[in-house]
């Protein structure tokens, strides 16, 4: 089963300072149809003009992906942490017990856009954490490369039975990702063009993909963002 969902549909936002793609309900926004995916709570799609800071906010009992698209992410907690992602860098936060973080534009003069993922961990109270990772665009090309999982080497670890990829295939070039049981992928396209298991995605497009494997075939270089989580 798949669902595809046009980026027209994603509820959109614009604060200003930033702009973003909520595709499942948040803050303010309730969509009793789109509450999440599975283990999948928020994917957000937000961009921050030059030198905006979303000041320090609370969270808990959440496992956090950051994936930089555009421009300089800059992140700050109250641990004490930092870091810089370019685009193709993640991050990943264990929030566990709670902590205090801010998402901020390194640049004064550039837009800066980041894919922003809750997922459920398996158990509370866990040790709040942050680890990043740099990954070059070669990495990502014409194959999916695992960015956060337990099970590939080198991924970043997660507090779930959760992945997430990134690839870059090149106009022509087809790729798979095989499903598991009681598993689900929800994809997202960055940039270019895409069939996804023969249906013609465009640049903020996403789909949710159930029973069947996800199979690209890009029609121009292009540039994704795929989770695999538990249903």
């Amino acid at each position: 089963m798949m669902h595809v969902r046009k980026r027209k549909e994603i509820f959109h936002i614009d604060g200003g300072w930033f702009s973003g793609d909520w595709h499942f309900s948040f803050d303010n926004y309730n969509d009793p149809e789109n509450t999440g995916f599975g283990k999948l709570r928020v994917f957000n799609v937000d961009t921050l003009i030059p030198g905006a800071v979303w000041p320090m906010h609370p969270h808990q009992e959440m496992e956090v992906i950051t994936y930089c698209t555009q421009g300089v992410f800059e992140h700050a907690d109250d641990l004490g942490n930092d870091g810089l992602l370019y685009p193709g860098d993640v991050q990943h936060t264990t929030i566990g017990s709670g902590m205090m973080h801010s998402e901020i534009n390194h640049s004064k003069t550039e837009p800066m856009t980041f894919i922003q993922v809750w997922i459920f961990p398996w158990k509370q109270g866990l040790t709040p954490r942050v680890q990043q990772k740099h990954v070059k665009k070669e990495e990502r090309l014409n194959r999916f490369t695992p960015l956060v999982s337990n099970r590939a080497p080198g991924a970043l670890p997660i507090e779930q039975d959760a992945e997430a990829f990134a690839a870059a295939p090149e106009s022509g070039v087809q790729i798979q990702k095989n499903l598991e049981r009681d598993q689900g992928a929800y994809l997202y396209l960055i940039s270019g063009a895409v069939l996804l298991n023969g249906t013609a995605l465009s640049p903020g497009d996403a789909a949710k993909v159930i029973d069947e494997a996800v199979a690209i075939e890009a029609t121009e270089p292009s540039e994704l963002f795929i989770l695999m989580v538990p249903l």
